[in-house]
């Protein structure tokens, strides 16, 4: 019988009430938080959240987050804490984001906060985080961009397109790519370049080449869609459309010239398809038409050490 009470006494201790967890370790920082504990005994489930952890000095107590409150106290509720962490009617987000801070401003991860997106924003800690629970959404990955997507609508259609990173499969968070309290790159990259960002995976695009290609040195998402296409590899666009907005349309084989002349593009005609006609004095004029993909040859569109041709194809002329 006494080895069920004591057995009764642990698992109370381990497993019981979080508000009296909460109220225990709160009491152990600050003897003001014991008012808390005897209203709010019916906290969340909170005995697994880092903040609940009664044999960490760096736990907070009610006061630590949510300030003295004498009035709140004294009042029973009806008047609000000093500071409110709720969405709607809530403090303002800098002064609850303060309260974060103090503790949470030595990790390398907010390093970059004050001044970013997020923060000029006025996004709160509050908006992604939930305090008073054991699962947080934004930290794990099968549920982290629901809570993103909430604000990104346009990502969120992205990555339910057919070529995309494996997202919704929970394989891939947006913390993988971005830093959602601050970055040095673009966009929230984790990285210091989107380039940089990407590579952390595609290493083997990296480089370096004998022959770069300049766009991929310059940024991957001058032809990529990271959240998502309809074009196969998450392109902008299909080829040859998309190597044509930067590249003047040339012939396979004959790469848009005959007898060494220049070729000029025609525009299609109305339910037709462009044309390349290389023009030769004194000679008929000959049309060839484009009918090949870009990546039927140029398999190596991210940089190679193949040799370049001895003569290079003519840049042909618009009209």
């Amino acid at each position: 019988m006494r080895t069920r009470t004591a057995l009764a006494a642990i698992g109370f201790c381990l497993f019981g009430l979080p508000g009296l967890i909460a109220g225990a370790r709160a009491a152990a920082n600050d003897p003001a938080s014991k008012v808390c504990v005897e209203c709010h005994e019916d906290l969340p489930d909170m005995k697994r959240s880092a903040h609940a952890v009664t044999t960490d000095p760096r736990t907070p107590s009610c006061v630590s987050c949510h300030g003295p409150s004498a009035q709140h106290a004294e009042k029973r509720g009806r008047v609000p804490p000093d500071r409110v962490f709720s969405k709607r009617g809530g403090s303002m987000p800098a002064e609850r984001n303060g309260a974060c801070l103090a503790c949470h401003d030595k990790d390398a991860k907010r390093s970059h906060w004050a001044g970013s997106q997020h923060d000029t924003a006025d996004v709160a800690c509050t908006s992604c985080h939930a305090i008073h629970t054991n699962h947080d959404k934004v930290l794990a990955k099968t549920t982290q961009t629901e809570v993103c997507a909430a604000c990104h609508k346009e990502q969120r259609t992205q990555i339910q397109k057919p070529s995309r990173h494996p997202i919704p499969e929970g394989k891939m968070s947006c913390s993988d790519c971005h830093n959602a309290h601050g970055s040095v790159g673009p966009k929230l990259a984790k990285r210091d370049s989107t380039n940089d960002t990407c590579y952390t995976c595609h290493a083997e695009k990296r480089g370096p080449f004998v022959h770069p290609h300049e766009p991929v040195v310059d940024d991957c998402a001058n032809c990529h869609n990271p959240h998502g296409s309809t074009v196969a590899g998450m392109l902008k666009a299909r080829a040859p459309i998309l190597c044509q907005q930067c590249h003047t349309p040339h012939v396979t084989g004959g790469v848009g010239a005959v007898g060494g002349q220049r070729g000029v593009f025609t525009p299609p005609t109305p339910g037709g398809t462009p044309a390349v006609t290389a023009t030769s004095p004194g000679k008929n004029v000959v049309t060839i038409w484009q009918g090949r993909a870009c990546l039927n040859c140029h398999t190596q569109v991210h940089g190679s050490n193949n040799p370049s041709a001895t003569n290079p194809t003519p840049k042909l002329q618009l009209r």
